[in-house]
């Protein structure tokens, strides 16, 4: 094991593993939930300062930057991945090989995205048939955001190198920061200048700069094993074609899930203004549940990944089962909370009656079985952590992506309310979830049986 991860961080391949794997992911869920919560602040100050339609401009672009932004850091999976193996192996200049690649390729990517989605976002919401009086204000929106893509990829790279070796604690600190900053701006800008929308946009993208600022600042100046320095600075064919093995089919899998979610907020987008807000403010409030059942895939992935690279073959199928536990009564405890309290969580968004409605319906048929999504990707993380990327994506493509378009094109067709709509989440996530289950034991018994 590397020095480094026995001096400052948590040992994943021996001893008891349950409670290192709740200490390393409270940081993450803290990490993702902050991170909600500073982009809910764009939200409640937007809808309470610049109106519903500015509410929905914001919150209806969220499908299309996730569609856009997924494949890409999805790929900082397999930079997690690949350096946890190579710390379970003790491989410490394929560490440092790896680290330097990802860095590199974030760079890249991130400004590949930029100038695309400025290209490309009215086009887009238009063929999405964004409401009249919404797609001015999205379309400004995500410009100014996509100006932020390459800081976005920095910090998730860096925060994925982080986790690898066990340090979660250091990308909650930076995103604690510049997330402050995030709200201060979004006070001045919308409500002191009132910029509305552009100045939401324009706070978020300073914030990211800052968080990307201070992770290689980190990476450069107080890691070792980790360092990062500017003449090491390349990428490595080898490492570059293992990172894009395992984290192009992690990126396609969530890129496949938000093209669904784009066919679904198009299908939204047909109900009006009202329904949009609505369900916009309810993903908004299920962001908070997913990032925290999705710090315990992030976990699964590290812990699974650290013992198959040592060849600890019982540890692997320990870590994945107490990750699933894990995110069982992590999901429950937040999914029940926030269906109980819907109402109130949605009235911080819009005092509009019609908005909490609207909200309402999604929140009954999403939440109290939220947990479904979460157990299912743990399982992709296990998956994921053995080495497997390619497998989980194909089947989500099927038992996701596919599903809900045929739902959308059929059952929904013939009944269109809300509702059926949102009905198909679930049962996609329970065909999904057994799928993934299967899969893993396969290839869970094909791992070499560890010497005693």
């Amino acid at each position: 094991m590397i020095n480094a991860a026995k001096k400052d961080y948590s040992n994943m391949v021996s001893g008891p593993t349950f409670l290192k794997m709740i200490i390393f992911s409270v940081p993450v869920i803290l990490s993702g939930i902050l991170q909600l919560l500073f982009n809910a602040c764009d939200i409640i100050v937007v809808g309470n300062f610049a109106g519903d339609a500015s509410l929905a401009a914001v919150g209806s672009t969220s499908s299309l930057i996730n569609l856009f932004t997924n494949l890409f850091i999805g790929l900082s999976v397999g930079s997690n991945v690949l350096i946890a193996h190579f710390v379970g192996s003790n491989d410490k200049s394929k560490v440092s090989l790896t680290v330097h690649t990802s860095i590199v390729l974030a760079i890249i990517c991130g400004v590949f995205l930029s100038v695309a989605g400025f290209i490309f976002a009215n086009p887009i919401l238009k063929l999405m048939g964004s409401p009249d009086d919404v797609i001015m204000l999205a379309t400004l929106y995500l410009k100014i955001y996509f100006l932020g893509m390459p800081a976005l990829l920095i910090y998730n790279f860096g925060a994925a190198i982080l986790r690898a070796v066990g340090n979660t604690k250091h990308p909650l600190y930076f995103l604690t920061i510049s997330g402050v900053l995030n709200i201060l701006l979004n006070l001045l800008l919308v409500i002191c200048f009132s910029m509305g929308v552009a100045g939401v946009a324009i706070a978020t993208v300073v914030s990211e700069y800052l968080s990307a600022a201070l992770i290689i600042w980190y990476l450069s100046e107080k890691s070792e094993e980790l360092k990062l320095t500017r003449s090491d600075l390349k990428i490595d064919p080898y490492i570059l074609k293992r990172v894009i093995a395992i984290g192009i089919p992690a990126g396609l899998q969530g890129t496949i899930f938000s093209l669904s979610n784009v066919v679904i907020q198009s299908a939204i987008n047909s109900f009006g203004s009202d329904v949009v807000a609505g369900n916009s403010a309810t993903m908004n409030i299920e962001g908070f549940v997913y990032m925290a059942m999705n710090a315990i895939y992030q976990t699964a992935i590290t812990f699974v990944g650290q013992n198959y690279g040592a060849g600890k073959k019982k540890r692997v199928l320990r870590c994945t089962l107490q990750a699933e536990a894990i995110v069982v009564i992590v999901g429950l405890f937040f999914g029940v909370s926030a269906y109980i309290f819907s109402t109130e969580l949605l009235h911080i968004y819009s005092g509009s009656p019609a908005v909490v409605e609207a909200g309402k319906i999604r929140c009954a048929y999403i939440l109290p079985i939220y947990f479904l999504c979460g157990s299912m990707d743990v399982m992709v993380g296990a998956l994921r952590g053995i080495g497997q990327s390619v497998v989980p994506m194909v089947t989500s493509l099927i038992g996701a992506c596919a599903l809900r378009l045929v739902w959308i094109s059929t059952v929904f067709k013939m009944h269109r309310t809300t509702g059926m709509l949102y009905i198909s989440y679930p049962i996609s996530w329970i065909i999904t979830l057994i799928a993934h289950i299967a899969f893993f034991v396969y290839f869970y018994n094909k791992i070499p049986k560890e010497k005693e």
